[in-house]
């Protein structure tokens, strides 16, 4: 079972929807799908309320910057429709939303069996006046991950071409911030600067490349740069380290404990890493960050790892690309870990 990915569009908007399984052993393929979206659905059975998978998957999405969430109270028919039982599970949502910190929820009472509140609005719902599902999913707030500051632009070099002309261009996808012929930047983690002198695409060459945008670049400098390099606006470039706090989704077995060796896989640079702490484990019944010396699988905690070669971080809430990280075992090259560069931040009056 793995991520699903569809795409739709209605007259008002159009839509990538990555439909995640709800198992508590595929965890991590919810965390695939919630780490690129700017909004969860999330669908809750009526006559079961919310379970701690379901927790765990809201928190997940939380951690990850998503502030918009849509929640389906689904099978309302086998509870007759009954207004008092979709008021008391509403209230627990909003009350989940709140310490997450969500900026807009919307819950919608539906029965998927017929579709009712789904596309058209339901004839059993008289009581209920708000959005059905789509109509939520066209007014929800567009590209709307919370993204905090600017952390200028980030080109991730993923390979070195041979530019035209005979000059190296250095080849990766823009994150966090726009860029441009004539910026400073800076080469990391080796710290030389120079300044961009072209930017090339699949389209042809351009002045300017926004976040999302596939680039080639040339400096104006013949510098030693390759692949696991981090190209970044001078002034507000990230540093490089070699020790990283962070906050970890654990997908493996075998429980994570201090003293393990693993790689980790940041952007295009895999580096052997050291486990060196683990500062706590997270709740996802309270959101509070309790004492804990081993995650187990599908815990949520804050680890800290010591680097064989240092890498450029932003914390996660300034750029998802270069805020995040994979784990990976040595032995069986199976990804252990979803990891964010910080300690977790959901909601303000929440204790983490």
């Amino acid at each position: 079972i793995d991520v699903a990915y569809r795409y739709a569009a209605t007259p008002k908007r159009k839509f990538v929807i990555a439909d995640c399984p709800g198992h508590v052993q595929y965890t991590r393929n919810m965390a695939t799908g919630a780490s690129t979206a700017d909004l969860v659905v999330v669908v809750v059975d009526v006559t079961s309320g919310l379970r701690e998978q379901t927790r765990r998957h809201c928190c997940i999405a939380a951690l990850l910057g998503v502030r918009h969430m849509i929640v389906a109270l689904n099978k309302m028919d086998l509870v007759s429709w009954d207004r008092s039982a979709f008021a008391a599970l509403s209230g627990s949502v909003e009350e989940l939303a709140r310490r997450l910190g969500m900026e807009s929820l919307v819950v919608v009472p539906v029965s998927a069996l017929h579709g009712d509140n789904v596309a058209d609005r339901s004839a059993s719902t008289p009581w209920y006046g708000g959005p059905t599902v789509l109509a939520a999913l066209e007014e929800a707030p567009a590209g709307a991950w919370a993204k905090e500051g600017d952390s200028g632009a980030r080109l991730p070099v993923q390979w070195v071409v041979r530019a035209t002309g005979g000059g190296r261009g250095y080849a990766g996808m823009v994150s966090g911030g726009t860029l441009r012929v004539g910026d400073e930047v800076v080469v990391l983690p080796g710290g030389a600067r120079s300044r961009i002198s072209s930017i090339a695409t699949f389209d042809g060459p351009m002045t300017e490349a926004d976040p999302s945008l596939s680039v080639t670049v040339e400096l104006d400098d013949e510098l030693d740069v390759g692949r696991g390099d981090l190209i970044a606006t001078a002034g507000v470039a990230p540093e490089a380290t070699s020790e990283v706090l962070a906050t970890v989704c654990w997908f493996d077995r075998r429980p994570l404990t201090a003293g393990q060796r693993y790689r980790v896989k940041h952007t295009t640079r895999v580096t052997p890493a050291l486990v060196t702490a683990v500062d706590g484990r997270l709740d996802v019944a309270t959101l509070e960050l309790g004492p804990s010396d081993a995650l187990a699988d599908n815990d949520i905690g804050v680890v800290r790892l010591a680097l064989a070669t240092p890498i450029a971080v932003d914390p996660y809430r300034a750029n998802r690309v270069t805020g995040s990280f994979v784990v990976i075992d040595e032995d069986t090259n199976a990804t252990v870990a979803a990891a964010m560069v910080g300690p977790p931040v959901l909601a303000a009056d929440t204790r983490v």
